[in-house]
Parts: C-alpha cells; structure tokens; sequence
C-alpha cells in the first residue's frame, strides 16, 4: 500500500493518476473538510481523513503502508498559509509516524533551492523538511522540482489569468531575466512513481527541470501566444509587484498571484538540462508542445468564476 498526501493536489492528482496505471494500491491522506475532495476521476483510492499537524491521524493511516510519497505543502498559489507549519513540521509528523510504522519508501517532492539560509520563508521550510527526512531512519528519495506547468497548474494558468484581467499592459519584476526550466507535470508523476523500484535513487537529493531555459519574458511570451491574449510588457519594480500580490491575496477569493510565487521568480531557477534522461532514460517534454490548455478557456472569465467558486 502506498500512501500519498496532497492527493488533491496539482502534482498530486497527476501522481494519482500514473501510480493508479501501474496498479498500485494507494491511500491519499486527506485533510477533514465539508467539500468534496477534488481527487482524479477513475481512479480507484483508499482515504484516510488527518491533517499532517494531528499525529495519532497519520499515525492510523500508516496502517499495512511500505512506501509513502509526500506531495502535500504550501504552493506557489498559498502564500496565506504557514511553511514552517505545513512543510516542516507537518513532515515531521509524517517522517515520525513512518519510521514508527517501519516504511520502507519515503519520496518527497521539494523545489529547486532548498535552504536552510534563504531569506523566502515557503524555500527555507522546504529546506527544514529536507533535513527531517535526511535525519531519519528511512530509506528516502528526494526530488526538487522545477516550475510545474499542465492543465490547472498554478503557473500557466495563473499568467493567463492575470493577463486577462490586465489592460493593454502586463508587469512582469525587473527586465523579466529570471531563468526558469519549467517541467511538464506529467513528466515528474514518471519520475516519482519510477523512484519507488530505482534503487538507484535511495538516500539521494535530484533536481529535475525540463529540457530547456526560458527567461521570463520568454514564458509570458508564450502564455500570451497561447493564450491568444496579447499585451504589452511593462518591467516593473518587484516591490510593487509584491504589494500588489499582497493586496490581491487579501481582497480576493481567489489570487491568481502570491508573494510565494514573486520569491519564486526572484532568482534564476535551473539544473542541468540531462538530469531525466540520465536518471531515468526519460525524454522531457518541451514546454511549447504542451501549453494546448491554455486555448481551451476565456481566463478572464475564468478568473471572475474562481471569485465564486469553492475550487
């Protein structure tokens, strides 16, 4: 049995979807709520009802599990929430309650700069989880990842909403220089359910990112021509940026920016381009060829739906 947090995820529900092709029994760890879980249609899950933060919950879903795949965490759309709470000490609990259930596989999905000294709170906890893991007894593969992009990520879609909801300009922080490798979501539900049999992964710490580097003007670029949403780029102060994500977050239901997402693009975030193929003789998809769900929608009006949305 394997058991997965953040089921309901982005990453999560791609995960679900490619451990459940390859017939493995899985539990999702699910946090108690009154809306209906938003987990993958046809796929077929067992689910346990804990937040990360009660340890007799995680504790109980350990039952009969060998290999645990922790996917849950603060995203780049979550800046409200606490990393130190959601990604250090929530793993915790969970490293705990897995060497005390004597799980013999431990993946965890953490992001491309992890550390313990850097000035972005979601990065440092990320780092913090990192350590808890690496401390314990189990047998783990750590896995930092690019940017994610797909159908409902919270990159893509989120730059398409944001333009959409622009006039004629669009702000992007500084010169737009930051380089980015983004990793297709599919991709990175490969490479995590490929882990659970490569021995060759057990006790080490992989960055994984896409087959190319893209400056930020360069995505926007892209989204926008995808999209079929055109408007002018303006370079912007990050600090403005910032206040306006910070308001946004505030005033709205549903943000399609974070102050997560600004410390993101903050730096350049990349690793070395044969980083799949080398360890996983995968072939990484190109970020232009998979960008189709942005034609799908109007994202303006998508934007004004998720202000009334649950989801």
């Amino acid at each position: 049995m394997l058991l997965v947090t953040g089921g309901t995820t982005f990453i999560g529900r791609a995960v679900l979807r490619n451990l459940s092709a390859y017939g493995y029994s899985i539990r999702t760890l699910l946090e108690p709520s009154i809306e209906s879980p938003l987990l993958p249609p046809g796929v077929s899950v067992d689910v346990a009802l804990s937040s990360l933060d009660d340890e007799r919950g995680v504790r109980a879903a350990m039952v009969d599990v060998n290999a645990v795949i922790h996917l849950a965490g603060t995203g780049l759309d979550r800046a409200l929430d606490d990393p130190e709470i959601i990604d250090a000490e929530g793993t915790r609990v969970l490293v705990e309650a897995a060497e005390e259930a004597g799980v013999e596989r431990f993946i965890y999905q953490s992001t491309f700069g992890a550390d313990t000294a850097s000035a972005y709170p979601q990065v440092r906890a990320k780092a913090i989880a990192e350590n808890h893991i690496r401390n314990s007894d189990l047998p783990f593969t750590i896995l930092r990842s690019a940017v994610l992009f797909g159908a409902d990520d919270s990159f893509t879609t989120s730059l398409a909403m944001l333009m959409a909801g622009s006039i004629l300009f669009f702000p992007i922080p500084g010169d737009g220089s930051t380089v980015l490798q983004p990793l297709w979501v599919e991709d990175l539900a490969t490479c995590i359910g490929w882990s659970l049999d490569e021995e060759e992964t057990k006790g080490g710490t992989f960055e994984l990112g896409g087959p190319e580097y893209f400056t930020l003007r360069q995505v926007v670029t892209m989204v926008m021509r995808s999209a079929s949403i055109m408007r002018i780029i303006v370079p912007t102060r990050p600090p403005y940026l910032r206040g306006g994500a910070w308001l946004m977050e505030r005033l709205l239901r549903y943000s399609p920016t974070s102050t997560n997402f600004l410390d993101y693009l903050a730096v350049n975030r990349t690793t070395d381009l044969d980083t799949l193929p080398r360890l996983f003789g995968l072939s990484p998809t190109r970020m232009e060829d998979r960008l189709g769900h942005l034609r799908e929608k109007n994202w303006g009006w998508e934007l004004l739906r998720r202000q009334f949305s649950n989801r």
